[in-house]
């Protein structure tokens, strides 16, 4: 793809703003408190056709038409009460020789702490004004005011000194007045407006707001609408200026309608009602308790159940457990412990010893959860199942009476044989019992002269799917492989389980090979569907080696050796794959013994090396940041992408080994960025789900906290769930105290729940490749990627697109919201040295098109240079 000098730049409303962007920072009048012109720009000058020295000292409110008065003030006020944010507005100026020109206006305040001390750099430039159809009144684009309409925010103002007040038009729209209607001008006036029940508190209030301190005052009261009914209003406001007295001057807020919410509230507090009500007929008991502060709050129903005064204090370790039956007491504790620890919801029963000295069983429902303090709490209910349970044990009872008793001894019998020739989870035939087939199916070959194939089949990244889900997630997994593995096979063959993720399926061969490819087809297609366990939709895959010989010379022993062969051979194809074993499998299988060797080797000697990618601001095309890709620079084999080595380095799990090293070498570029005087505002690098639960990460970060804060960890959505174990959660937590922020990788093909989101708090989501790449054809992609921006801006995370490879895919990802785009389209991974030839050009290129753009006439809009496609390159882990 090349460049076009045309800049990926968003749309803006109007020619006039789309100028402001770039010139209003070539050319600012600085402008005080009350509008004296403090210095005056020589766009100003020019507009007004006088000397910038004549103009120093004088107002600029001097040269405003009437007209355009109103509009000036609020986006002014509007300045002064939002710094460092710019304000815009359209008006006239009345130039030399009263010739009215109009203008576009760009305003910002800047303080040094102090509102007080607040100055206005005002940026002018001329800019046509379009006319209503008398000629006569200015249309203004006000946007700052639109936006304070559309949040119901009114200003007002009071100039202590000058008596003077002004009041918004939103000030007087919640109050049902019209834009010529009376508005109270002294405090009696206002206070006859206010609840009598609130007038003290609106004067205590406001004597607060005019104390010489920055925090502002916010207050609630009901104040009378124009058509007479309350509305409450939530008022905030301050004293931006005192004399040195402390006396004030000035006085700025703002007013909000907040009668709605105070509905809602209201409402709320019917429907507690409501609830208490049902609480108290069904006999339930609820309660909440902090683990961290090791208080607890029982509500009546809870002192009812256990026969107690509602005035008892309620601690951790204290009442509750003092009545919790002796021999219930352990796993009742270990049950809470686990399931808090690990934030999941669960049910129990236990017995309890009330003061009547009678046993009850009390059922019970908790949820665990961490609130906005950190604090581990748990909230349940509670309530007295000892009725049911007596009838239960008795009907059980005489069920089992009734049971003949031969029968358990020959189930028993059974069931003996059962569990030592078949494994225990899965259900399939054991190594035992493949060892007694085998046996059994090479006499039949060598006696008949028939064929056999064995398929050797390994799970793929299974261990990752342990260490992320937990072992029953595995657990679950392997007995769903075990059902789809004897579906795939005829009802003859042989299906056993030979080790953790293993499995061996014998089956018959005619000297043909294509019904064996359908059976391993059909295999690995099978296990490629996604199963649900606990809730959570897990994918694996398979890869499966192949062994097959007929005659009266099999050799099943060594048939066993060349499945083995095949497949790590398939594993090393890029698994999910099946292979048959060759004449020169073995070789290959040496190959690759070799290669795990040199990566061990190559771990030592500091051979895998960073590949930075660039990322880039989606509105400017700013550099935003970089990523960190591991590369391996083989002493023969030259520079290697992660393709070529990621799959055996997972198989000896040293990825999070590969990772550090990474790490700590970009440490040591961003050195070597500072001293060359780049500009990196971040670096991302991979953690792995081991490093992730490593219990002595914090001593390997050793990082300094200037430095930290420079690092984002990307952690693919696959490791964070919603059940975050404590060491990942205690790791997560240090990072954060460094600094270092936390990036969800490749998101959009994993499963994280809002819930996981919330508790997590990344900074940014990073959007999977897979969802960009059609983000140009595809409408509903289109509104997949912004449902994800969407829902990360709503949790104030923001989103950063992988796989930008062209021009539309850039705009599209602007249009939806996108924070940052990273991709071959923009820039691929170059080594440290060559990164910073790339961003000393990239730097050149963008000062260049800023400096010629702000020399031409022309308002159409600079080309932008410097972010050409260099080539392709990998830009992940699997690449």
């Amino acid at each position: 793809m090349t460049r076009s000098r045309e800049p990926w730049l968003p749309d803006q409303d109007s020619a006039v703003s789309s100028q402001l962007s770039a010139d209003a920072r070539s050319s600012a009048t600085i402008l005080a408190m009350d509008g004296e012109i403090l210095a005056a720009s020589d766009g100003l000058s020019d507009l007004l056709g006088l000397p910038s020295s004549s103009l120093a000292g004088r107002n600029i409110r001097d040269f405003l038409e009437v007209q355009d008065t109103g509009a000036f003030e609020t986006q002014f006020l509007a300045a002064i009460a939002a710094p460092d944010r710019s304000q815009r507005v359209q008006l006239r100026l009345r130039a030399d020789g009263g010739m009215s020109k109009p203008v576009a206006v760009a305003l910002m305040a800047e303080h040094d702490g102090t509102p007080a001390s607040a100055i206005i750099s005002a940026a002018f430039m001329e800019a046509g004004v379009a006319n209503d159809r008398d000629g006569e009144q200015p249309r203004t684009d006000n946007r700052a005011s639109l936006a304070l309409v559309a949040a119901e925010t009114a200003i007002w103002d009071h100039d202590l000194e000058s008596q003077e007040t002004f009041y918004s038009d939103m000030w007087r729209q919640i109050r049902g007045l019209a834009i010529d209607d009376p508005v109270p001008r002294t405090m009696d006036e206002l206070l006859e407006f206010v609840h009598p029940d609130d007038r003290q508190t609106v004067l205590d209030r406001i004597h607060q707001q005019r104390q010489p301190n920055l925090n502002p005052t916010i207050f609630q009261y009901r104040y009378r609408h124009r058509l007479g009914h309350w509305i409450w209003i939530e008022c905030r406001g301050s004293c931006i200026k005192w004399d040195r007295h402390n006396r004030p001057l000035r006085v700025l807020g703002t007013d909000n309608d907040i009668t709605a919410r105070k509905a809602w509230e209201e409402s709320l507090d019917r429907m507690s009602r409501r609830l208490k009500l049902a609480l108290e007929a069904s006999k339930i008991g609820v309660f909440e308790a902090d683990f961290d502060r090791g208080t607890a709050e029982w509500d009546d129903g809870m002192f009812r159940l256990y026969h107690l005064e509602s005035q008892e204090t309620v601690k951790i370790g204290g009442l509750w457990e003092s009545m919790l039956h002796p021999d219930d007491m352990e796993r009742v504790f270990r049950n809470v412990d686990h399931h808090v620890a690990n934030l999941i919801p669960f049910s129990d029963e236990y017995r309890v010893i009330l003061s009547d000295g009678k046993e009850h069983f009390i059922r019970t429902r908790t949820l665990p959860f961490i609130d906005s303090d950190g604090h581990r709490k748990m909230i349940g209910a509670n309530w007295d199942v000892t009725a049911d349970l007596a009838l239960q044990r008795d009907l059980a009872q005489a069920k089992t009476l009734a049971e003949a008793r031969n029968q358990e001894l020959e189930d028993a019998r059974k069931q003996i044989e059962y569990v030592a020739l078949h494994d225990a989870l899965t259900g399939l035939p054991n190594r035992r019992f493949m060892d007694r087939m085998i046996l059994e199916i090479e006499a039949e070959c060598k006696s008949s002269g028939s064929g056999l194939a064995l398929l050797h089949i390994d799970l793929d990244r299974f261990k990752q799917i342990n260490d992320i889900y937990g072992h029953h997630a595995g657990d679950a997994l392997l007995q769903h492989v075990a059902k789809l593995l004897k579906e795939s096979v005829l009802e003859g063959d042989f299906v056993a389980r030979i080790g953790g993720d293993e499995f061996l399926a014998i089956v018959g061969y005619d000297g043909s090979t294509e019904e064996l490819r359908v059976t391993a087809e059909r295999m690995i297609q099978n296990m490629r569907q996604p199963v649900v366990v606990n809730g959570i939709e897990c994918r694996s895959s398979a890869s499966i080696g192949i062994a097959h010989e007929r005659g009266k010379n099999v050799d099943v022993g060594q048939m066993l050796l060349d499945a083995d062969i095949a497949l790590y051979q398939a594993k090393a194809q890029g698994r999910s794959r099946y292979e048959f074993y060759s004449a020169n499998s073995r070789s290959r299988f040496a190959n690759a013994q070799q290669t795990t060797e040199d990566i061990l080797i190559a771990l030592e000697r500091g051979e895998f090396v960073p590949f930075y990618q660039l990322q880039f601001d989606a509105k400017t095309l700013a550099i935003a940041g970089v990523e960190a890709l591991a590369r391996w620079q083989h002493p023969s084999r030259g520079l290697l992408t992660p393709d070529k080595f990621l799959p055996i380095a997972e198989d000896l799990n040293i990825v999070s080994e590969i990772d550090h090293l990474i790490y700590r070498k970009a440490i040591s570029d961003l050195d070597i960025w500072k001293a060359e005087g780049l500009n990196i505002p971040k670096c991302s690098v991979n953690v792995s789900s081991r490093r992730l639960r490593d219990p002595n990460l914090k001593q390997l970060l050793d990082i300094q906290p200037e430095k930290a804060r420079w690092f984002s960890f990307e952690l693919l959505e696959s490791i964070f769930l919603d059940d975050l174990d404590e060491q990942i959660a205690e790791n997560l937590a240090h990072l954060r105290q460094l600094g270092i922020s936390i990036e969800i990788d490749d998101f959009g093909t994993g499963h994280a729940s809002i819930m996981g989101l919330l508790r997590l708090r990344p900074s940014a989501l990073k959007i999977d490749r897979q969802l960009t790449k059609t983000l140009d054809t595809s409408a509903e992609q289109r509104e997949l990627v912004g449902s994800i921006i969407s829902m990360g801006h709503s949790l104030g995370v923001k989103s950063i697109a992988e796989g930008v490879e062209t021009e539309r895919h850039a705009e599209a990802l602007r249009d939806l919201g996108c924070d940052t785009l990273q991709g071959f389209g923009l820039a691929i991974p170059m080594s440290c040295s060559d990164l910073i030839e790339f961003v000393s050009r990239f730097v050149a290129s963008r000062s260049d098109v800023r400096h010629d753009h702000a020399n031409s006439p022309e308002a159409r809009p600079a080309k932008r240079t410097g972010l050409h496609r260099m080539g392709r390159g990998g830009g992940k882990r699997d690449q």
